[in-house]
């Protein structure tokens, strides 16, 4: 099996990589593991490799960075083979408003990350996997794509941009053999999240998290909302009328606009 993840050094991709050695150890995994932390990266790999047939491949880099996505892409082609697939988690979140002109700069972040970063992931793997005769490619959205969330607009708006990009992404590969499966996560317990002040319903461990998200990415999945509790709430936001929407959200806490290091 050959797996390659970004936003590997902690949070939910760091459970991922995690869970596939142990799901895999016996079989055989070889595992690209890409972030901008090397030193994360390095530890992550001397744990992971103290299991037996696990092979891992690490590529400190920025998803923002297309040409180095496209080296590590060539990198782990050439010793790994074309992957099975291939999960784009790199991603980030900080509380935005659009009066604060110094929050343009987080804004434009946000949305190279966790858009941009998303093509810049699965883009240079494409054209191997469909030599390969198929894959699979995953995509980390949010349920914060499904309605905007005050306090939040531009992760709000990314994860937006996310969910339908992978729905476009999704129809393209489908004669290529290639399936393509947006997962969104309500709140997972990481260092993400580690800084919200609010309560946070239904709040999730990343390990356990992670092994939802291999079950879905296993049953090729085309779109599910994690946990399934907020699935369900997913439903109910999508369709809640715009009066009633902005009513419910006036009191709705904000995210802390504080500044961030990207995971």
């Amino acid at each position: 099996m050959n797996v390659f993840i970004t936003g590997a050094s902690s949070g939910i991709g760091a459970a991922l990589a995690s869970a596939y050695a142990s799901q895999y150890k016996n079989q055989g995994l070889n595992i690209g593991l890409a972030a901008r932390r090397s030193e994360h990266l390095q530890k992550l790999k001397i744990l992971l490799e103290t299991q037996p047939n696990i092979r891992c491949y690490i590529y400190p880099l920025d998803v923002r960075d297309h040409q180095a996505l496209a080296v590590a892409a060539g990198d782990f082609i050439m010793h790994a083979g074309a992957p099975d697939m291939v999960i784009a988690c790199a991603g980030v979140s900080r509380g935005t408003l659009t009066e604060h002109q110094e929050d343009i700069a987080a804004f434009q972040a946000v949305m190279d990350i966790n858009v941009l970063g998303m093509v810049h992931t699965f883009q240079p793997f494409i054209t191997a996997m469909r030599e390969a005769g198929g894959g699979q490619l995953v995509g980390i959205a949010s349920v914060a794509g499904i309605r905007g969330l005050p306090g939040a607009g531009a992760y709000s708006a990314s994860k937006a941009a996310a969910i339908s990009y992978l729905e476009s992404l999704r129809v393209e590969m489908s004669p290529s053999n290639i399936a393509v499966t947006t997962i969104a996560p309500g709140y997972i317990r990481t260092p993400m999240t580690d800084v919200n002040t609010y309560t946070m319903p239904f709040l999730m461990d990343a390990d356990v998290a992670a092994q939802k998200f291999i079950k879905a990415i296993a049953g090729k999945r085309r779109f599910v909302v994690i946990p399934w509790q907020m699935g369900w709430l997913g439903r109910i936001m999508k369709f809640i009328p715009p009066v009633v929407w902005d009513w419910a959200m006036k009191k709705a806490p904000y995210k802390p606009r504080l500044d961030w290091d990207w995971l």
